[in-house]
């Protein structure tokens, strides 16, 4: 396939200096991170855009969901843990009243985090307000209005923390704590059905499960609830590594915009503190978006050097049972443009643990895949998170990839609006 687009060589040099530059704490309301926003400004202008083209979004936003509320939801579920286990030898009656209770609660809490960019009551009362900002560029296609073309996002986030727990940890933790969830409700029900019906489970080995499973949700809860955010990560990593592929990406793009699709280079804020700056982005400007002709490139934590899993990666799958299939097309590309370019990207699986810049993506059911390096996340959220973990020929091969990937969706436009892959009525 001949994307008719000119060679263009990224530059190693150019990427790991990006990196350098944004190599330290600059957790979103701080002013480290005001600093990275000045400094996104500066590095777009020096790449040649004009100062009419860079565009900044100003936004409030409690940090209540992304860090009191992890605490309270671990406290909601000890209690309700250790309830269980008290009730449980007392009345059969009074368990189910406590597990539909606390069940509600639940709910209730995880429906309000659909949008916590708005802080509602919670937020508003028992969060810190913090103001950040975002930084993007848009690029409009050639062949077509801006209205009627279609979308490709391109992004990555530009503020970083530290945490109590390193992101590996941390993300183990959560997934004890899901799988262990599932077998305890498994062995509640064997519960129930020995109390209300004739089949007979063996009590002792129902009396092991729940006891054995609600101890790992115990435990899981309470290291989560000394989970604490910090600024002390120069978030090399995570994510000046993303922020490089996107400066490096624009450098190409601004002299060779598309024909189809507008394109947005974005540096989003506040993703380490509830993936706000995405979602306040899409508020504001889904109404130039179109579903079925709307593609995110989300980039977060790029290689991993000298480590044998040192690996371009991106998530293709999502959730327990059913896995969810994440962009198949925006997949299809990618391995696409890999083989083309004879470079290796893998999809993965993830069955929870980890929010992205993609998330407010997802919600509106339009195309996005986060391309990542998962061993990353072993340095991320501390202080190792330093340059030297970095290897600019991974990111390198990311733009590489991404630029193939874009080059051929540009280029194969109008036959996945005959095939009706795209949605191009408005076109």
């Amino acid at each position: 396939m001949n994307t008719g687009k000119p060679t263009y060589t990224f530059d190693k040099g150019k990427i790991i200096n990006y990196v350098k530059k944004f190599s330290f704490p600059r957790l979103a309301g701080t002013e480290g991170e005001k600093k990275a926003v000045d400094l996104t400004i500066k590095t777009f202008n020096n790449i040649g855009f004009k100062a009419s083209q860079i565009q900044t979004q100003n936004f409030n936003f409690s940090d209540f969901y992304s860090t009191t509320l992890v605490k309270l939801i671990m406290v909601i579920n000890l209690t309700f843990s250790l309830f269980l286990l008290m009730f449980i030898y007392i009345n059969i009656y009074i368990t189910i009243l406590v597990v539909s209770g606390f069940s509600l609660i639940i709910f209730l809490i995880i429906k309000g985090l659909k949008h916590p960019e708005y802080p509602g009551f919670w937020g508003e009362y028992y969060g810190k307000t913090l103001n950040a900002t975002n930084v993007f560029i848009k690029l409009s296609a050639k062949n077509l209005q801006s209205e009627s073309a279609g979308n490709i996002i391109i992004s990555a986030h530009l503020d970083s923390k530290s945490q109590t727990f390193r992101t590996y940890w941390r993300i183990l933790l959560y997934r004890v704590w899901l799988y262990s969830g599932i077998f305890l409700g498994g062995f509640l029900i064997a519960l129930f059905i020995r109390t209300f019906t004739i089949l007979k489970p063996d009590l002792l080995i129902i009396g092991i499960g729940i006891w054995t499973f609600t101890t790992l949700i115990s435990i899981s809860n309470i290291f989560l609830m000394f989970l604490n955010t910090h600024n002390e990560s120069p978030g090399a990593l995570d994510n000046a590594s993303g922020m490089a592929i996107v400066f490096e990406l624009s450098t190409y793009f601004k002299n060779n915009p598309l024909e189809n699709f507008n394109l947005w280079f974005c540096q989003f804020s506040a993703e380490e503190l509830g993936t706000m700056g995405s979602r306040v982005f899409v508020n504001k400007y889904e109404n130039q978006f179109v579903k079925g002709s709307i593609f995110q490139f989300n980039f977060d934590m790029i290689s991993c050097a000298n480590h044998e899993k040192n690996q371009i990666q991106y998530l293709k799958t999502f959730g327990v049972l059913p896995r969810k299939k994440i962009a198949p097309l925006l997949s299809k590309y990618l391995d696409k443009a890999s083989n083309k370019k004879n470079l290796k990207v893998l999809g993965f699986h993830l069955s929870t643990g980890a929010h992205s810049d993609s998330v407010a993506f997802h919600l509106r059911g339009y195309d996005s895949v986060d391309i990542t390096t998962r061993i990353a996340s072993r340095y991320a959220h501390n202080k190792e998170d330093t340059p030297d973990k970095v290897d600019p020929q991974k990111l390198l091969e990311t733009c590489v990839i991404i630029q193939e990937a874009i080059l051929m969706l540009d280029n194969d436009f109008q036959v996945l609006c005959k095939n009706q892959e795209l949605v191009c009525e408005a076109k």
